[in-house]
């Protein structure tokens, strides 16, 4: 009997540590998740009823330099501040980049630079299934035809940036040249287009 409620002694001390552990580190840790889309019916009782949520505080996009198609730099700042900017992480080797670079090439031509700027950054020198070199990307570039602007990280400036450990990655940018969001994973077309809604109006 003493034995039995020793058990369960100790195993209410484990599960308050378990929760009160939990509660503090979510406070402290924003983990990197896909931004909510909301519904229409969510969309139409926000504009109804509820008063509106303090704005975020703006984040400026972290600058980096990478390389062009023909080895010039060029720096992500230079980009910003006229048109929103949808910045993807990628490699070659990676299956999850390889399935939705149709779509966001579908989209990038769709809209054009002029209202929806698309930077494809390669991760050079990363690893998976081979070690991503310039050529290998500008291959598969190649071979599908991808018309969607195309820098490539052969210093790594870029992933150690943003902080990116997980391919693809997209960033979202501003037409101020602010960060409005990431997603982390493969996207649909369906779901691009949702965040495009959801953050430009497009």
């Amino acid at each position: 009997m003493r034995k039995l409620l020793f058990l369960l002694v100790a195993f209410g001390l484990v599960l308050a540590t378990g929760v009160l552990g939990y509660r503090y580190l979510s406070k402290q840790v924003t983990p990197q998740v896909p931004l909510a889309v909301p519904s229409q019916s969510e969309s139409a009782a926000g504009e109804e009823g509820s008063q509106p949520e303090d704005e975020p505080e703006k984040i400026p996009a972290p600058d980096f330099t990478a390389y062009d198609a023909d080895g010039n730099e060029v720096k992500l700042s230079d980009q910003l501040g006229t048109v929103p900017v949808v910045l993807n992480f990628w490699a070659s080797w990676c299956p999850p980049c390889r399935m939705e670079m149709p779509d966001f090439d579908k989209v990038a031509a769709e809209y054009g630079n002029d209202t929806l700027r698309f930077l494809m950054v390669d991760m050079v020198g990363t690893s998976g299934s081979y070690t991503e070199t310039r050529e290998t990307a500008q291959e598969y570039i190649g071979e599908e035809g991808f018309t969607f602007t195309v820098w490539f990280d052969e210093n790594q400036e870029a992933l150690t940036t943003y902080g990116i450990n997980s391919f693809p990655t997209t960033v979202f940018i501003d037409a101020e040249g602010n960060v409005e969001g990431a997603y982390r994973g493969a996207m649909s077309e369906e779901t691009l287009r949702q965040f495009l809604q959801q953050l430009y109006g497009l």
